[in-house]
Formats: C-alpha cells, sequence, structure tokens
C-alpha cells in the first residue's frame, strides 16, 4: 500500500507538472521565472502537500507518527535538491557531452543562479537557526517573514527583464495529457488537469502517511529517517529528470532554474508550515533532520562560492554536491548519529 501511494504521488506529479508548464507557456513568461519559478514551484507545490496532509490528517486521525513524516518531507526535500538533484544533473552533463550532444560547459545565467541560490542560503539557514528558539509566537513571526521573503523573490523574477524564453524552448514542453491532440490546448483543460493532479496527490499522500509507521517498523528505522530518504527520492527527484532533458538541449538555465527554485520554494513555504504546524525544534530526536538541514546548506553555500569565485558553474561542481548525501548516509546509519546524540541527552 506504501507502494500504491508513492506510484499514485508520482502519477499526480507529472499530471500536476504537465499543466502548469503549460500554463507558464500560455502567459508568455521570461526565462527566470519559467525556470525558477513556474517549473520549479510546479514540481515543488505537489512534495508541499505531503507534509500538509501529513500534520493535518495524519494528527486528525490520531497518527503519531504523522509529525515526524511532514517533518521529514520539509526538510527532505531542499537537501535532495540541494544535493542529488544537483549530481544528477551534473552527472547528466557528463554523458551528453562525452556522447557529443551538448558542449561540457554549461552555458547558464550565473545572475538567476547566484540569486536563486542566495534567497536559499538566507531562508534555509534562518530555518535552522528557528529550530533551536523555544518560543512559538517568534517561530509564527519567523514564518511570517520567510513567506514575505518569497513574495519578493518572486517579484525579483517577474521584474527582471532578462532573457524570454524563446519558441524553442517553449516548443520543448510535451503536450498537455488531458488534451495530446491538441497543439495549444484551452486554458479551462490546463486548469483542471492541475486540479486533477491536486487531488491525486492528496488521496495518496494521506495512504502513504497511514502506512508509512509499519514500512519503518518493518525494516528498522524510524518513521522520521524513512520520510527523510523515501519521501524526496519518491516525489523530487522523478520530477527533476526534467532538467536531465533540459541539459541534453543545453537549456542549462531552465535546467538548473528548476532546482535552484524548487530549492528556494520549499525552504519558504513548507519550512513555514512546519515553524507553525510541527514540532520545529533541534532536540535529539530530530537531529537526523536538521543535520540533513545544515548539510544543504552547506553544499549550496558550496555552489554559490563556485559562481562567486570563479564566475562560472562546472559539471564537477554540481556532482560534487552529491557527496553531501552519501555524508548524511553515513552519519545516520554507520555513524548512528540520532542514537549518539540521544545517548548523550540522557535519552532512552
Amino acid at each position: 500500500m506504501l507502494l500504491v501511494g508513492l506510484v499514485v504521488i508520482l502519477v499526480g506529479c507529472d499530471v500536476f507538472t504537465n499543466s502548469i508548464e503549460w500554463l507558464g507557456k500560455k502567459l508568455d513568461l521570461n526565462e527566470g521565472v519559467l525556470g525558477s519559478i513556474f517549473a520549479a514551484v510546479g514540481t515543488a507545490l505537489p512534495e508541499t502537500l505531503i507534509p500538509i496532509v501529513a500534520v493535518i490528517f495524519g494528527t486528525t486521525a490520531g497518527e503519531s507518527h504523522a509529525n515526524d513524516v511532514g517533518l521529514g518531507a520539509i526538510i527532505g526535500a531542499p537537501f535532495m535538491l540541494a544535493t542529488v538533484a544537483m549530481c544528477v544533473t551534473g552527472i547528466a552533463i557528463f554523458i551528453f557531452s562525452a556522447r557529443g550532444r551538448r558542449s561540457p560547459a554549461l552555458k547558464v545565467s550565473s545572475k538567476i543562479l547566484s540569486r536563486d541560490i542566495r534567497f536559499f542560503l538566507v531562508a534555509f539557514t534562518v530555518a535552522l537557526i528557528s529550530g533551536f528558539i523555544a518560543n512559538h509566537a517568534i517561530k509564527i513571526g519567523i514564518a511570517l517573514l520567510l513567506l514575505a521573503f518569497y513574495a519578493y523573490y518572486v517579484f525579483k523574477h517577474a521584474t527582471d527583464g532578462d532573457g524570454h524564453v524563446d519558441d524553442e524552448d517553449a516548443g520543448d514542453i510535451s503536450p498537455l495529457h488531458f488534451s495530446r491532440g491538441h497543439t495549444d490546448p484551452p486554458l479551462a483543460m490546463v486548469v483542471l488537469q492541475a486540479i486533477v493532479g491536486v487531488g491525486l496527490i492528496v488521496g495518496a499522500a494521506s495512504l502513504f502517511v497511514g502506512y508509512v509507521s509499519d514500512v519503518a517498523n518493518s525494516v528498522g528505522v524510524t518513521p522520521l529517517i524513512l520520510s527523510l530518504i523515501v519521501v524526496p527520492l519518491a516525489t523530487e527527484l522523478p520530477e527533476k529528470f526534467n532538467s536531465v532533458l533540459w541539459v541534453r538541449r543545453s537549456k542549462d538555465t531552465l535546467a538548473l532554474g528548476n532546482v535552484t527554485g524548487a530549492m528556494v520554494f520549499q525552504s519558504t513555504i513548507p519550512v513555514s508550515f512546519g515553524m507553525v504546524f510541527t514540532e520545529w525544534h533541534a532536540s535529539p530526536q530530530y537531529v537526523a533532520a536538521f543535520a540533513q538541514a545544515g548539510l544543504a546548506i552547506i553544499a549550496a553555500g558550496l555552489l554559490f562560492l563556485a559562481i562567486v569565485v570563479q564566475k562560472r558553474l562546472t559539471a564537477r561542481a554540481l556532482v560534487f554536491s552529491g557527496v553531501w548525501y552519501i555524508v548524511w548516509l553515513v552519519l545516520v546509519f554507520p555513524v548512528g548519529l540520532e542514537k549518539l546524540v540521544q545517548d548523550w541527552a540522557g535519552i532512552k
């Protein structure tokens, strides 16, 4: 049943993302807005529904692990994007350039990418620090500031006059699933498909929450650890293969903007929800989650440094980002970070 839930979530993500891409095309948005906002939000919003469903419906149903699933989905997504998604994109560039399908050099807008990463670093660092604040009223205030911060980010992209998407970029979108026979489907059909996609995700997320505890117990891990691994892998990574398709066509700003824009979204909107409605505390119980947050900041910080110092971004730097995901796996499993911290804190 857990696998069924994940499969339906993936279908819902695909249905929703396809409709959002078409909406961006019909509105004739510039490259920054299309890549960093519409494509990014389109792929990130479905995953955002999972922690919301987990916390609200799981708590209502008396699921004791609902908070762990919600927290794992919220923190796991930015970490997955900053490490594995970047690594996959970098590997794709190496493969396609080796086959002669593209140049090994990235053709990216440093302005767009550095802006995205800078916004992410600020937002996620604030989120990490807020985990050490006990006062809930202060956390609510921080959550509101993060929402305003994302609104400012959208404003900056929307008012950027550089780089409107050309006809070739716009033509890269696959046909609308609900209207595959039309090269220009009506707006009403696009909106309908988006609503259906959201419905699939909400229903499947409820199913996922109901069975994640049983699976976690069967494999000998906590629901938090399972959620930190499974939810981002199942929801973020498949959608980011859009970036692989884009780098094959040398649409590098769209490809990486898809990832960095989703990082900004995931570090503000879902995090704001988490601060208000989950146990957002950097306690020994949640050390694995907040360790992910810290490593995501390190990975993104190194990418930002590469852009600033070298004045360019390389595929090698993208691949290196994946190392931090391996570091987290080593800390959690062979090292046993959770148990070490809990023993040190005297928690049984």
